[in-house]
């Protein structure tokens, strides 16, 4: 049992979507070897009952599931999409690809968008409850100084101000509930691996697992809506 998530009670249902990527799976190990919940249950494409972050009805099928199981008290979307076998991140403008634009958006913003949606109401009204979701730096309007990546970027500005927006409002109901958008810097993980540049800190999933559920766990209610780095730093918006 690891010294993670001391600041949850115990009992309880813990969530990990995108549980089958890099940071996901570490994320669920912790977790679940924490000992602080009844559950940790993980979501995923790939695992059963099917899953699918671009389809709202799989992710109401599981919020109906997992609110049968007890309350809610930790929900991690470890979900993201920067390229793959169809789509790279752009490096200028005239690389704008409406299609592979929409994608991005889909899968960084609209899905996490039902997720907040589907999972808020399982929280519960009093006792101390987060969802976190992964969002990244380049997604800092503030901090922009490269260019580039444009609808990467922009999905994650858009997630950012989406999970703002919600902690404005699940505060009047559920004012224990801490949201949080967390940079998990560069990782080993099929996602970053291919723009790690040299020089850069590089580090294993079970480090930044180790490192979110450290923020995660000292967030306060005054950090909810709140977009922090893997050491705790706030980041400009």
């Amino acid at each position: 049992m690891t010294e993670d998530l001391t600041s949850f009670t115990r009992g309880g249902i813990a969530v990990v979507a995108g549980a089958t990527g890099g940071i996901g799976s570490a994320l669920a190990r912790r977790i679940e070897a924490s000992g602080r919940f009844d559950a940790v249950e993980r979501l995923a494409r790939s695992l059963a009952p099917g899953f699918d972050l671009e389809d709202e009805d799989s992710i109401a099928a599981a919020a109906r599931r997992i609110g049968a199981m007890g309350p809610l008290r930790l929900f991690v979307d470890a979900t993201g999409l920067l390229s793959d076998a169809q789509m790279q991140p752009e490096k200028a403008l005239r690389q704008i690809d409406p299609v592979a634009m929409e994608r991005s958006f889909r899968i960084n913003a609209i899905g996490p968008a039902l997720l907040i949606k589907h999972f808020a109401p399982l929280f519960p009204r009093e006792g101390r409850s987060v969802f976190a979701t992964l969002s990244a730096k380049v997604g800092s309007i503030g901090d922009n100084r490269l260019g580039g990546w444009i609808s990467y970027r922009a999905s994650k500005a858009a997630l950012n101000q989406i999970l703002r927006t919600a902690s404005i409002e699940l505060a009047r109901r559920q004012p224990e509930l801490v949201l949080l958008a967390l940079h998990p810097g560069t990782v080993d993980t099929g996602l970053s691996r291919p723009f790690a540049r040299a020089g850069l800190t590089v580090r294993t999933p079970d480090e930044a697992a180790r490192r979110l559920l450290s923020v995660i766990d000292g967030a306060g209610r005054e950090d909810s809506g709140a977009f922090l780095s893997h050491d705790g730093e706030r980041l400009p918006w």
